[in-house]
Parts: structure tokens; sequence; C-alpha cells
């Protein structure tokens, strides 16, 4: 027989698909302190405010003992009883016969649902439940340099507690609005700036804004179209740390429309006035051509 191994094991794992437990065991206390359960809300904020921070208040509905019956369930001027069928345990033990014999497991007590105590008579605000929804608003701090899909917890004020447990905790999902201007990459940001033809060829002094604030920055001469300058700490400051991520200018040099054709001859003129020393990228693609030109032959 010993290749039965443990008939108990076999019986636990049939009964509990009934709702019955092991018969060995020591049963729950009902009357335990019990968490409360989290709750989740979503949150949309603005680009800045996921930037630089912000408090905003949040309304949201939770889990609060009834204010008719301090929680208790019962009507007022009664009080819950001990559950006759399981004597506040919670459950009760079922004597199953089979071929092998009876078998006694336990189950939850089908009269009380494993609380260990009945009321009579029912609270009609709570119908007997000794919780109501209740919506309450939190002030909530949200961190600078939170970003968009991230979740932040707030501890101790999801849906409260039973029996003198802890409430449980509120996770909030930020969504982050998208920017005009800014676009985030981590807590980098990156803005395009268009200049003039004028300012790319002689240099100029442009205005950048960032998360920060305005900043000036000085374009050099000769700039080119799709040139990359970076702006090191003026990003977005990192979750939960004191240093920042960087501003990153993409320069886009925007080719004047609409000219007059006294404009239009004076830009041939300037043109015919420049060599091939003013040119130094033509001059290179025209190198590399001129290295493969059997290749179009």
């Amino acid at each position: 027989f010993g290749g039965f191994g443990d008939m108990g094991d076999i019986f636990d794992s049939i009964f509990s698909g009934f709702g019955f437990g092991s018969g060995g065991g020591r049963a729950a206390n009902p009357n335990a302190p019990r968490r409360g359960a989290d709750i989740r809300a979503n949150l949309t904020i603005d680009f800045m405010e996921a930037c630089t921070g912000k408090k905003v208040k949040i309304k949201y509905a939770r889990n609060e003992p009834c204010p008719d019956c301090n929680g208790t369930g019962a009507a007022a001027g009664t009080s819950p009883k001990t559950c006759p069928d399981c004597h506040g345990t919670g459950t009760v033990r079922i004597s199953q016969r089979t071929p092998f014999g009876n078998i006694s497991q336990t189950a939850t007590c089908t009269r009380c649902g494993g609380k260990g105590r009945v009321v009579d008579t029912p609270c009609r605000t709570c119908s007997g439940q000794g919780m109501v929804k209740k919506t309450v608003e939190r002030d909530i701090d949200i961190p600078a340099g939170i970003d968009d899909g991230q979740t932040l917890r707030v501890a101790g004020e999801g849906h409260r507690g039973t029996n003198g447990g802890p409430n449980g905790d509120l996770h909030i999902s930020i969504s982050v609005k998208p920017d005009p201007i800014f676009e985030r990459d981590g807590y980098d940001v990156w803005t395009d700036i268009p200049i003039t033809y004028a300012q790319a060829t002689l240099g100029d002094e442009i205005t950048v804004p960032t998360v920060g604030g305005k900043v000036k920055y000085t374009v050099p001469e000769g700039t080119q179209n799709n040139t990359v300058f970076r702006l090191k700490g003026k990003g977005i400051k990192r979750l939960n740390r004191s240093d920042y991520g960087d501003h990153y200018v993409r320069i886009s040099v925007e080719v004047p429309r609409n000219l007059t054709r006294e404009q239009k001859e004076k830009l041939r003129e300037f043109e015919a006035s420049l060599n091939e020393k003013n040119y130094a990228k033509r001059n290179s693609f025209r190198d590399k051509l001129e290295k493969i030109k059997d290749i179009f032959k």
C-alpha cells in the first residue's frame, strides 16, 4: 500500500475543488485584521506638470465604515451575533462517505460567509455589509520627472481595512499630454527651432525655450540644416534625484519663399560671388561621385 502515498493529500485535492479545505489544518480567524483592497485610478496631467511636479486634487470612491452602524452591519440598537453554525470560526466540518471510508473536511460556513458572525437585523444604509462607498478627495504630490505610463503609489489611501486592519494603497496611472514644442526622450528634451538663411550663414543669438525657462544660445556662423546643439543640464529633473537631463536643439534652416525679382537678383549676385571653398559638403559629394563615375556609364 506504500504506492498510494498520503491519502489525505489526494482527498484534499479532490474536495478543495468543491470549497472544502484540509481537515487537519487550523482555520483562519475570521475576526483577524484584514488589509483593505488596493484602488487603481487614472490621472492626466500636462507636459510641464510632469517635468516640474505639482500638487493636484483627485477624487475617487472607496469603501468606508458605514456611519450608521459603525461598520458592524447591524441596525441601530442591535449587534452582530456569533454564528450558531460555525460558532464563530467561519468554517464548518463536513463528513463525506467514500469507498475508502468517511473523510472529514472543512468548508466555509454558508450561513455567515466565513465571517463567524451573523446579523439578524441588517443596517439599511449598508445592507448589512458594514461598508459604504464614499467619494473622497485627496491632495496628491506629483513628483518632478514622472513620465507617461508610470504608476504613482500612495500608501494607505485605498479601501479601508476591516477588523482594525490597514488600508489598501491607491495606485494612480499617469497619462501625460503631448506638448506642441517639447519632445521628451527619457529625461532629455528635444526642440526643433527654425532659423533664417542669414542667421545660419552669419551666426546669431537665438532664444531657446526649455522646461526651466528661456535660454540664450549663440548659433555659430555656417550652421547647417539639422545641426544639433546640446544644452547640458537643461532637461527634465530625474525622478527622485537631484540631477537633470539635457536639452537638445535641432536647427531647421528655413529657405525664404515668395522673393521679389529684385531679391532674387541680389541672391544670384551673392551666389556668383562664392567659390568652391564656401561649399565643403558639395565638394566632398562631387569627389565621391568622381571616384565611382565608371559605375554610371
